[in-house]
């Protein structure tokens, strides 16, 4: 057996330290296999949504983003029966679509006040947890409509592409207490909120994708979930697609 090279080898990488994980929007979707991916790697996952219910393995918590009160009782009865909440993921995605010229105002604030008002709720009752801590992670799930622009989509994608202001400024405020804050830029994704798109639109999407093909939910949590490792400690205020090549270049 040949010998190995001469020189220090690096030491193996420390197995992931189990911790509490809040994931808004968790029952279904980019939210769900987020929740499932972080659940596999040994993380005691809490899953918010309206209802409260979550998938089987998880743990189900009534949070509505677009209440103080709620995101605050949320968290609260997370620490107490569960201890310190280290991994955050906003993933609240609701879309409300429209032509600009004949949106309500009324509907352009309510898409903003849930995704991204709903996400800034969150990431602030999570900091000061995170601070006491000394370490902790939150990633916030943005759209491909946040850099490319979607026609109907004015709220969406003001929404999302608000998130990437939002992350870059806490990374800035929070990185000396060890928290990273990143966002994921899932591209055409089949989930949900996407089904509904007519046939010509779903092509005329997929055909400016390089890879060909729209994304799965699975490839988008295992991005999230490596955002969440120890091993990803040195990105902060990283805004990272995963969209097959749609949006390069922005």
């Amino acid at each position: 057996m040949a010998e190995p090279p001469p020189g220090p080898h690096p030491a193996p990488s420390p197995a992931t330290t189990a911790r509490v994980a809040l994931v808004s929007g968790g029952s279904r979707g980019i939210g769900l296999a987020t929740a499932t991916a972080l659940a596999r790697r040994g993380h005691r996952v809490l899953v918010g949504s309206r209802s409260g219910r979550a998938a089987a393995g998880l743990t189900g918590l009534t949070c509505d983003v677009t209440d103080s009160q709620q995101v605050e009782e949320a968290f609260a009865r997370a620490e107490r029966d569960h201890g310190p909440v280290q991994i955050v993921v906003s993933n609240v995605g609701a879309r409300d679509d429209g032509l600009l010229m004949r949106m309500e105002e009324r509907t352009f604030r309510r898409t903003i006040d849930t995704n991204l008002t709903g996400a800034w709720r969150l990431l602030r009752r999570a900091a000061a947890g995170m601070a006491d801590t000394g370490w902790g992670r939150v990633v916030l799930v943005s759209s491909v409509a946040a850099v490319l622009g979607t026609p109907g989509q004015a709220n969406y994608a003001a929404a999302k592409a608000g998130l990437a202001g939002l992350a870059r400024s806490a990374a800035r405020e929070l990185g000396p207490s060890g928290i990273t804050v990143n966002v994921v830029l899932p591209g055409f994704v089949d989930t949900d909120l996407t089904r509904d798109l007519p046939p010509r639109r779903r092509e005329s999407i997929l055909s400016g994708v390089p890879l060909g093909r729209s994304g799965t939910a699975r490839e988008i949590a295992e991005t999230v979930a490596f955002l969440t490792d120890e091993q990803a400690g040195y990105v902060t205020g990283a805004v990272l697609p995963v969209d097959g090549g749609l949006a390069m270049g922005h």
